[in-house]
């Protein structure tokens, strides 16, 4: 059985027990307890929550948990003292640490995170980098692992950061058998945007979102303004001048987002040579690809597939 510490600071985000919804249906999917959840806090008793309920907890002690895992804010504040020694004092003993949501910055400030790359909700997330510069923040991810340290984005990555621990500590089988209970699905990877391209456009009128539609199914396509502006039955100048004023840049650069998501997605789920990726993806070689992934990600293609494949040991 492993043990589980749930720290939870003052007005913790309620929406942190998610994670632990997951751990509870192990339990139950099992058969057995694979999973005994310990609520810490600072003085042990009830803790309100941002909404005001309050959750019992016992106070932090020297036992060692298997896994500790840092509940989040609403907002980001400063710790505690005592919060970021018991934190800090932890990663000596127990065999993994994670951060739900800004749970992340808890474990900045005690040090954790110094050159690791690590997560948060993207809205916190420049923030966090601003903050603490020796952390390699990726805000684009749904968790990240590095090392004995894991990090989510937002409140509800808490769960599939929870499927990733139980796929490790009791196989695949198990995580989709809690996966289906969650009515969720099996498991996003973390290495997954936070964001669709598609959505972040918010194309107002029917044309334009007819073309990028298009676009992202017909990425081998040249995917030229003239073409795209014959799916909106528009001339060539009316979508551009449409386009820009809709999403906000122009149509090149929005396919190249469109192609840098599905060019990512492949690396970091298939086995397909860069090659292929690049192909099939509309960006006609390697190095143009490259390029693309340097420009957006501050990475190659294969330092992406490296990183994906480690979350998967």
């Amino acid at each position: 059985m492993l043990r589980i510490g749930f720290v939870l600071p003052a007005r913790f985000q309620m929406m942190s027990f998610a994670a632990l919804s997951a751990f509870e249906l192990a339990n139950v999917s099992g058969g057995e307890k694979l999973y005994d959840i310990h609520l810490l806090s600072e003085a042990g008793g009830p803790i309100p929550s941002s909404l005001g309920m309050m959750v019992e907890t016992r106070p932090f002690s020297e036992e060692a948990s298997d896994t500790l895992l840092v509940g989040g804010l609403l907002v980001p504040e400063p710790s505690s003292t005592r919060l970021i020694d018991f934190v800090r004092r932890s990663q000596g003993r127990t065999r993994r640490l994670a951060a739900v949501c800004t749970g992340a910055f808890i474990f900045a400030e005690a040090g954790l995170l110094d050159g690791r790359r690590a997560t948060t909700h993207w809205a916190y997330a420049r923030d966090l980098r601003e903050r603490f510069p020796k952390v390699k923040v990726e805000e684009d991810r749904i968790f990240i692992i590095d090392g004995a340290v894991w990090t989510s984005a937002g409140m509800s990555a808490g769960i599939d950061l929870a499927l990733g621990m139980i796929e490790k500590d009791f196989g695949a089988e198990l995580a989709r058998s809690v996966a289906q209970k969650l009515v969720v699905y099996h498991r996003r990877a973390g290495g997954q945007s936070q964001h669709s391209a598609l959505l972040d456009m918010d194309a107002k009128s029917d044309r334009i979102q007819s073309a990028l539609t298009y676009a992202r199914r017909n990425l081998r396509n040249p995917l030229s303004v003239e073409e795209l502006a014959d799916v909106a039955h528009l001339s060539p100048r009316q979508f551009s001048r449409a386009f820009r004023a809709e999403t906000g840049q122009s149509p090149a650069k929005a396919v190249e987002h469109l192609r840098l998501e599905a060019a990512r997605l492949m690396m970091e789920q298939s086995r397909h040579p860069i090659d292929v990726v690049a192909t099939e993806t509309g960006f006609a070689d390697r190095e143009r690809m490259r390029r693309a992934f340097l420009r957006a990600f501050g990475q190659p293609p294969q330092a992406i597939r490296r990183n994906a494949a480690a979350e998967m040991i």
